[in-house]
């Protein structure tokens, strides 16, 4: 049975003590700051592994970039020193997002190595690169989805970019399709036409 206060049982020290106390609490959470919200573990680990691909792209295409320029297809290079510079700034977005969720991005050990046989088997290897980046960002949107919205959202943007580039790269290759990939002069001409 709860207890009523009366004029016969009211205690004034006793409510100025609960007073006191209430106050104090009060003050206490005004100046002791909350701990904000972090992002679940298992969408850290996965935004950190996407990190980790973002870098072996970058490395890619600047592996490209510099085989490009070392077999003379300067239009080609310029290219990929820009898809390089691209995976860079995803990288960056995917760290700043973590350090938004109050989180510090673990970025780990990639490839950094890329040999190429020749302009078409460079092409063929960015574009397998591309494909397995859109699966991994596709896979994790469907396990985020439920569990947390906005991140869901985040990633939406590297499946639309990786869409696009996707696309790009099979253009590439539905090109090389109507040429002899023999021939050096063919080759050359490609390079003009598709990064001139």
């Amino acid at each position: 049975m709860e207890d009523f206060v009366t004029f016969k049982s009211f205690d004034s020290d006793k409510i100025e003590s609960q007073i006191e106390r209430g106050m104090e609490t009060l003050i206490e959470k005004a100046v002791e700051p909350i701990v904000p919200k972090a992002l679940p573990k298992e969408i850290e680990l996965t935004l950190n592994a996407r990190l980790g691909d973002e870098y072996t792209a970058y490395y890619f295409y600047r592996n490209a970039a510099n085989w490009c320029k070392g077999v003379n297809f300067p239009k080609a290079a310029a290219f990929f020193e820009k898809e390089a510079a691209g995976e860079l700034e995803h990288a960056q977005a995917i760290q700043d997002y973590l350090t938004q969720w109050n989180l510090y991005p673990d970025i780990p050990a990639v490839e950094t190595g890329r040999a190429f046989l020749g302009l078409v088997d460079l092409i063929n290897q960015a574009y397998e690169l591309e494909w397995n980046l859109l699966q991994k960002y596709s896979d994790d949107q469907k396990e985020i989805f439920r569990d947390h919205p906005a991140t869901f959202n985040f990633i939406q943007g590297y499946v639309d970019i990786q869409v696009g580039e996707v696309a790009e790269y099979s253009d590439y290759l539905n090109a090389l399709q109507l040429i002899d990939t023999r021939s050096k002069l063919d080759i050359l001409m490609f390079e003009d036409k598709y990064f001139g």
